[in-house]
């Protein structure tokens, strides 16, 4: 292994610590807790090894996103390939996008609550985003009815379901409810 191609490992190493500690002391303390200072001193390098790697916070919680996107993505496609029916696939989908919500709240909130500074629903979207769609549109497409464009119908179906997680974890929605929700969402919206 060549100098170059080590310090590159290194590198990447580093940038992988540096989200993971993020992600860790998001989930552990909240987003407002994650400051390059408190990383440094957790990672034991200095602040302008964190700043070589990402511009600041917000860099830094767009990494965490595109991390959990792919990780959505893949508890979604787990989640649904062993359905044996459309309604089956339609209510697996529902429930592991529920659950990784609960499960990750500070990495649900890098995806979809604070500004990590990337694109959505544009040519220029990072590609775990466009995946973590995609994840959602295979399981939902035939679940659209017709004359009813696969892509708008998922983007309302994941609408509800994120309105669902958001509303539960502030404690607008009792949790213990959230079965029967499923079965609404997916009797009223899905055409199965």
């Amino acid at each position: 292994m060549s100098v170059q191609e080590r310090k590159q490992r290194e590198r990447a190493e580093r940038e992988r610590l540096i989200v993971a500690t993020a992600r860790e002391l998001a989930e552990q303390q909240g987003w407002d807790a994650v400051t390059t200072r408190r990383l440094a001193e957790r990672i034991e390098y200095s602040q302008p090894v964190l700043y070589s790697h990402f511009r600041g916070k917000r860099e830094i919680i767009g990494a965490v996103a595109l991390e959990g996107a792919t990780e959505m993505a893949a508890a979604v496609r787990a989640a649904t390939s062993a359905a044996t029916s459309p309604r089956e696939r339609v209510t697996a989908l529902a429930r592991a996008y529920l659950d990784f919500a609960a499960r990750n709240p500070a990495v649900y909130d890098a995806l979809f609550q604070l500004d990590g500074g990337l694109a959505f629903a544009q040519e220029s979207t990072p590609e775990p985003l466009k995946d973590a769609f995609a994840a959602l549109l295979e399981n939902l497409s035939e679940a659209a009815g017709d004359g009813v464009h696969p892509g708008m119908f998922t983007e309302v179906f994941w609408a509800a379901l994120h309105g669902l997680a958001t509303l539960t974890r502030a404690g607008r929605l009792p949790p213990e409810e959230a079965e029967p929700r499923v079965d609404l969402l997916v009797d009223r919206l899905a055409v199965l």
